[in-house]
């Protein structure tokens, strides 16, 4: 097969790395990728926003199946232009990527079709929305209804910082995206992350992880696209699964059915554990990120024939095989993020760390004058698997310890809620 891969971030690389191991693959081409990534896959100057050029480049190359990895292609509808050319994607529809699109749209349909989640209130002009965090009180969650790169949430603990919080929103700090916000319930809890790939009919359990979404040690500070992950997630037990698919999962698969949009890709669920059981936070419409990266490392099975089955609809028919190791990753970022990351900064030493059980995913990385450098806030994901997720995090660690960049940094505590119930237990 010829495959052609959307994007250019540590999930890409972790995407390419498995598909480049598949005895399916011809030959992968990946758009605009990033160094690490072209170490897998021909890199193409391609602007994957650009729909036309990406279908043209698909005809040309006789592209058997893209894989789209990053939310906005999906969201403005890649998909949809590709399936219109009887190009084979992997990747939901328009209408579908609504539940990562648009928050007020994933609520409403909670409520719906009695989705346990978060109470919460819709509103596009400030005034309501400050009045209903009045009444409310703090703590309380402010989310900006669109796409804002995992940077549109504040968990405000205090009624001046969801004022402020939605002042930022519309005010224009995530531009069209904080047009309209969600203010939700606070939630107590543990938070976790549970995929599905799906057909449009059939969801099949893709793994278990837990992120780490502040910038700082001991969760403290601004929320982040993701400091680091592990697989599997402890607190993610059989039970809590069976009822994650059957008061979560399939209650959306039915509902996004009935109105006309069928879900078919990787549904990502952002659940909090609560003491009623598990609670929807929010839908992603695409592999995570970091976690791919720790889903890709434990993923015993051919990845291309999976996302063969989900667009062919044959996910009834398909098992998924997971490795016993455990995996993690910690993300290297960019002084400076998550706000404005300093970029340029060389890089040394990164084949020398990678090794047996270590894998080292490119983030944002480039090439200038032969050295690798800086290009973006998070930059590089040390990944390691271990019997233990304690054994993988002293594994990604030692790694990461061996990597040359003064200019970055890293949570030091990623895996910590896992490692303090495997020294319990």
């Amino acid at each position: 097969m010829n495959v052609l891969l959307l994007g250019s971030g540590g999930r890409e690389h972790a995407l390419a790395w498995k598909i480049g191991a598949s005895p399916l693959l011809t030959k992968l081409y990946a758009a605009p990728g990033n160094p690490g990534i072209g170490a897998e896959a021909e890199l193409v100057k391609l602007d994957i926003n650009d729909h036309a050029a990406v279908t043209a480049f698909c005809r040309e190359k006789k592209i058997d199946l893209v894989v789209v990895g990053p939310e906005g292609p999906l969201v403005a509808g890649i998909a949809d232009d590709l399936r219109a050319e009887n190009i084979r994607v992997f990747g939901p529809s328009k209408a579908a990527a609504r539940l990562e699109g648009s928050k007020g749209f994933t609520k409403d349909l909670c409520a719906r079709y009695n989705i346990p989640t978060a109470a919460y209130g819709r509103f596009n002009d400030l005034a309501s929305a400050k009045a209903y965090v009045d009444q409310t009180g703090a703590p309380i969650v402010i989310k900006a209804d669109g796409l804002a790169a995992g940077k549109g949430v504040t968990v405000a603990m205090t009624s001046d910082e969801a004022r402020a919080a939605l002042d930022a929103c519309f005010e224009g700090s995530f531009g069209a995206a904080g047009a309209e916000v969600v203010v939700e319930e606070f939630m107590t809890g543990e938070e976790a992350s549970f995929f599905c790939l799906c057909d449009g009919t059939t969801a099949l359990p893709f793994g278990t992880a837990q992120d780490h979404k502040r910038v700082g040690d001991g969760d403290v500070g601004p929320n982040t696209g993701g400091m680091g992950a592990y697989s599997p997630a402890p607190v993610m037990t059989p039970e809590i699964i069976e009822r994650t698919m059957r008061e979560i999962i399939e209650p959306t698969m039915r509902g996004m059915a009935e109105l006309g949009a069928p879900f078919a890709g990787i549904l990502f669920a952002g659940l909090m554990i609560t003491d009623k059981g598990p609670k929807l936070i929010e839908y992603n419409t695409r592999f995570g990120d970091p976690e791919c990266q720790v889903l890709m490392m434990r993923l015993k099975d051919d990845l291309l024939v999976l996302l063969n089955a989900a667009v062919d609809g044959q996910l009834a028919h398909t098992s998924i095989r997971w490795r016993d190791e455990a995996a993690l990753t910690v993300v290297m970022a960019a002084r400076g993020y998550p706000g404005t990351p300093e970029k340029g900064s060389v890089i040394r030493g990164v084949e020398q760390a990678a090794g047996e059980g270590v894998q080292i995913f490119h983030a944002g990385t480039a090439i200038n004058g032969g050295a690798l450098v800086a290009n973006g806030g998070r930059v590089l994901n040390v990944t390691a698997s271990g019997a233990t997720v304690g054994e993988a995090q002293k594994r990604a660690y030692a790694a990461l310890d061996r990597i040359d960049w003064p200019d970055g940094f890293c949570r030091r505590d990623i895996g910590w809620q896992a490692v303090a119930r495997e020294r319990a237990s």
